[in-house]
This record gives C-alpha cells, sequence and structure tokens, in this order.
C-alpha cells in the first residue's frame, strides 16, 4: 500500500487549514479591535500584546496565500511539482508543508 496523499485528500487537508487560519485571522482582528485599557501599565502590556498578535495575523494570511495557491495548483494538475524545476516534491515535504511550492533543493 503505497504511503502517497491523492490530489482529494492533499485538497481536503489544505482546505481544513485554511479554514482553522481564517478563524485565527479572524479571532486577532477582533482582538486587536477591542478598546485600549486607560491604565498605562495595562496600555504598554496591551500594546506588546498587540505587536504579537500583529506578527502572528501577518504570518497567518502569508499562509493563507501559499494555501490558495497551492489549491489552485491541485486545480490545474499542477500540484506536487517544484513551480521553480518541474521536478516531483517529496511526498515527505508535502506532509510537513503541504503548501509547498519548491522542492527541498530549489527552497534552499
Amino acid at each position: 500500500m503505497s504511503d502517497k496523499k491523492t490530489a482529494s485528500e492533499r485538497r481536503t487537508q489544505l482546505e481544513k487549514r485554511l479554514a482553522e487560519l481564517d478563524t485565527r485571522v479572524h479571532d486577532i482582528e477582533h482582538t486587536l479591535d477591542a478598546p485600549v485599557a486607560k491604565d498605562w501599565e495595562e496600555a504598554a502590556q496591551e500594546a506588546e500584546d498587540t505587536e504579537v498578535l500583529e506578527a502572528m495575523g501577518n504570518q497567518g494570511l502569508v499562509e493563507i496565500r501559499l494555501i490558495e495557491m497551492a489549491l489552485k495548483r491541485i486545480e490545474t494538475g499542477e500540484y506536487g511539482a517544484c513551480d521553480k524545476c518541474g521536478d516531483d516534491i517529496a511526498e515527505a515535504r508535502l506532509d510537513l508543508v503541504p503548501h509547498a511550492p519548491l522542492c527541498a533543493r530549489c527552497a534552499r
């Protein structure tokens, strides 16, 4: 039996991750929209927290875009092929980073 996942299984995996990220990004946006504390110590702590949340939100948005691109590659039949050299991306790499557009060699 092969451990290689089908395009349908990869699509399901990517769509699940996309839904998780969408929820996380919306939760972060909601938190960032909350009123700021009036106490200066609390406000200072909130400013630090805001920086962390913004970074997490930005990282989530980048991953969302990469997943959307991977889903398009599935639709066009290009999924699993390196965008740079055209070689197959190793199944182990896709297991770790299912939205990877490059093989390990080209990603270096």
